[in-house]
Formats: C-alpha cells, structure tokens, sequence
C-alpha cells in the first residue's frame, strides 16, 4: 500500500494474524507507518492500524515533510488500553506527526492505559514528533514509553508535554499515576534516557515542584549541527514567554533537552510552538510549520 502527501487512501491492519479477544476488541491498538523519500518529496508507503488508533490523511503543508496526523477516534484513554505505535522514517526522508487536538485519559479502578512509542529514522532522516499535551483526569493512570533509534546524520525534534488535569475545574494533581519515558539511541549507544513516575499522594505544588504552574513538558532536539544556536535560542524563548519558566541543558553528545513549565495551557502551547519554531530554523534551516488544527 502507498500513500503519498494529500491522498486519503489508508488501510486497516491487525497486528496478528488470529482474531483478537472480543474483550479487547478497541482496547489493543496499532499503527504501523513507514515514510520514504521518493524523488524531491517524502511519501507515506506504509499505514496499517487498528482502533483505537487512527491517521489523518497526510498533507504536504510544505515542500519538505510529510505531515501525519495521529488520532484516536474513540475520544480518548481508558484503564487497559494498549496502543502500540512504530513509525520508520526512511534515508533523507522528512516526516512531521502530530495530533489534532489533546489526549485526554479517563478515571480507572484498574489497569493503566499504556502507550508505547517506537520512532525509528534511517540515515539523514528528520521526524519532527510534535503532538499536543496529555490531560489525565482525576483517578486516572498512564503509562508511557517513547523509544527511538537514530541512524548517522539523523535528526530528531520531539516534545513531550502534560497538564497536571483539568485545570479550570479544579482537578489538578487528582490522578493516579502519570508515568512518561523517553529513550534517544544511536549506533554509537545512547544518548538520551529520561523517565518521572507522578502519583497522586507523590503529587506537590511547593517549592522545589511546579511551583503553581500545572502544565509541564520537554522538548527535545538531537542533531549533528545547530545545537548551540538552538540552546541560545530556546533561552530566549523561555525568557520572552509570557507564563512560561524552565532550563535549557545540553546531553553529553548530539543533543539539547529543554525543560518547560506554564501557568496556563495557552502559554505551554506557546513556548513549545517558539521552541519548534526555533529548532526548525537553527536545525533544519526551515520556517516554522503551521499546522491545520481546528
């Protein structure tokens, strides 16, 4: 099956060949996407899945990447749910993925709900992994894992953003576990390994946490040039953000981490939108991306 930027065609897929258990019809998610350069432009060749994972069809919103937008049709995360998702970004290839809007995760008096991210880009590839925050609601639990493997010349933008809940109600820190783990390797081994467990009763506003800024995240850049300018530059990006505190660090090899906590949903969405901005031009020597979201 091909899919090229701007086509509608997809197809579903199960991951395994016998029937799933009628139980976990709609709770055992995958996608499986693999993009490729062909000629000037990267295309979809690859898209196989099963609810409750879903794709947009891809657009060509600029002349570089093919840009995929991952959703969940059921409306969001309940306890149990496993999603699985394995991207490949072929040599020279270009992707951007990212959500129509954010994931929400329901109450649940059982199991987490767990995703487990694969990204995996060939030599000179780039894949800009851009989704919208997570909202886990109150007695809600999450689990999460992204793990990606570089090859040479391989460039990663990736971000990782979370509310502490439904903030205007209320409901902030009221969640059962918030678990994330991101994991950076390349052929040389490994770059990057950052990982925090929140649970409700670890769960603090004080000084030393977030300090009364309930939405958080992590933006992370791994090149081979252009990491300097964009270390400067998401300085002045978290100095200039109305609403937005955080730290820049550089890894001990091929990457920046960036640090962010916001007052407000709209600030979070603005600091993490200037840090793309950002690693786009001192990265990729591109303009920023807008993507088409109601």
């Amino acid at each position: 099956m091909r899919c090229s930027p701007g086509s509608a065609t997809t197809s579903s897929w199960r991951p395994h060949a016998a029937d799933p258990e009628p139980a976990r019809v709609g709770r055992d998610g995958a996608l499986s996407l693999a993009l490729e350069r062909r000629g000037g432009a990267t295309v979809l060749s690859r898209c196989r899945y099963s609810l409750p994972l879903q794709v947009l069809a891809p657009l060509a919103l600029d002349d570089r990447a093919a840009v995929v937008s991952v959703l969940n049709p059921t409306g969001g995360l309940v306890g149990g749910d496993r999603l699985a998702i394995d991207v490949v970004v072929g040599p020279a290839a270009h992707a951007c993925l990212t959500t129509p809007s954010a994931t929400k995760v329901y109450r649940t008096a059982g199991a987490p709900a767990e995703q487990h991210v694969r990204l995996r880009l060939g030599g000179g590839a780039i894949l800009e992994w851009v989704p919208d925050h997570t909202i886990p609601f109150p007695g809600s639990a999450f689990r999460q894992a992204i793990d990606c493997e570089l090859d040479d010349d391989a460039t990663l933008i990736l971000t990782d953003a979370f509310a502490a809940g439904r903030i205007a109600r209320g409901e902030a820190w009221q969640f059962a576990l918030l678990e994330s783990a991101v994991t950076v390797r390349d052929r040389r081994g490994p770059i990057l390994h950052d990982r925090f467990v929140l649970t409700a009763r670890g769960a603090a506003q004080g000084l030393g946490f977030v300090e009364d800024h309930p939405y958080f995240g992590s933006f992370v850049a791994v090149a081979d040039s252009g990491l300097h300018a964009f270390a400067a530059a998401a300085g002045r990006v978290l100095r200039d953000t109305d609403g937005a505190v955080g730290g820049v660090g550089a890894l001990a090899r091929r990457g920046v981490v960036v640090r962010c906590l916001a007052a407000s949903a709209p600030a979070l969405t603005a600091v993490l939108e200037a840090l793309w901005a950002v690693s786009r031009r001192e990265l990729l020597g591109l303009p920023a991306l807008a993507l088409r979201k109601a």
